[in-house]
């Protein structure tokens, strides 16, 4: 089964951007989306059952405001929204996905701007998604997690560190997080297999970043260590146009 993900940067929008055909072409099993900024009710039935999947969504009690959802082919076994916790679950930010060999959690991760509060409230939603992963494991089958994480790990992982040490998403309190789940055996898909440099998944469109592959790798698909073995293959998609991210994705063994 292929995975994808894709902050969409507004889904009403990609809509417009030949998203159809690109999930039609993608031979994706399921595709998860952030920063949807829409609900199920401000969308037809058409633009919900795309290119003949079917849906799930979580959107943010504010309107036009981050939000999720995965588009599947074959029906979960069960598909629930956020964690537990009502301060992280209001903003729209965690779908879960279960089939029988894996649990799939699709995250649009709190963005560090904004000020100390926000910042703040990023490295907390951090510490609870870590532990709600870490439960989830102890259930027995594999545990994989998507999507814009907001925060780039290395320095291999953004075109200029230097001149971003001091600017959030690549502050050294949130690569720690980055350090700390890689420690306890959650695994970087795209890096088992791609240890090259200048590759990317975020582009500034106001300095028009992209034309020039002057990005930061801030989207992931991370696998719990015990199952690591699944994945055979992990890619981004810099080609996909639509979005100041593009989709990246993995494939499992059958």
């Amino acid at each position: 089964m292929k995975l994808l993900s894709w902050n969409v940067n507004g889904y009403r929008a990609v809509l417009k951007k030949g998203f159809a055909d690109f999930l039609a072409a993608s031979g994706a099993g399921v595709l998860g989306l952030q920063e949807v900024k829409a609900c199920p009710d401000q969308l037809t039935d058409a633009d919900r059952a795309v290119a003949g999947y079917r849906s799930a969504w979580n959107c943010a009690e504010r309107k036009g405001y981050s939000g999720v959802a995965a588009f599947y082919k074959t029906q979960p076994l069960a598909v629930s929204s956020g964690f537990g916790i009502k301060k992280f679950d209001c903003e729209g930010r965690v779908i879960t996905v279960e089939y029988p060999a894996f649990y799939l959690l699709n995250v649009y991760f709190p963005n560090g701007g904004q000020g100390p509060e926000r910042l703040a409230y990023k490295l907390e939603f951090y510490e609870a998604f870590l532990e709600h992963i870490e439960s989830l494991r102890k259930k027995g089958k594999a545990v994989i997690f998507c999507g814009d994480v907001n925060t780039a790990h290395k320095e291999i992982d953004l075109a200029r560190p230097k001149e971003n040490e001091k600017n959030t998403g690549f502050l050294p309190v949130e690569r720690a997080w980055l350090d700390k789940i890689t420690g306890l055996g959650w695994t970087d898909t795209f890096r088992a297999f791609h240890p090259e440099p200048a590759q990317y998944t975020w582009w500034d469109y106001k300095t028009r970043a992209r034309e020039r592959n002057v990005g930061w790798r801030i989207d992931y698909f991370f696998i719990d260590r015990e199952h690591a073995g699944l994945v055979k293959d992990a890619f981004i998609l810099p080609s996909v146009q639509g979005s100041d991210h593009c989709p990246l994705g993995i494939e499992l063994r059958q």
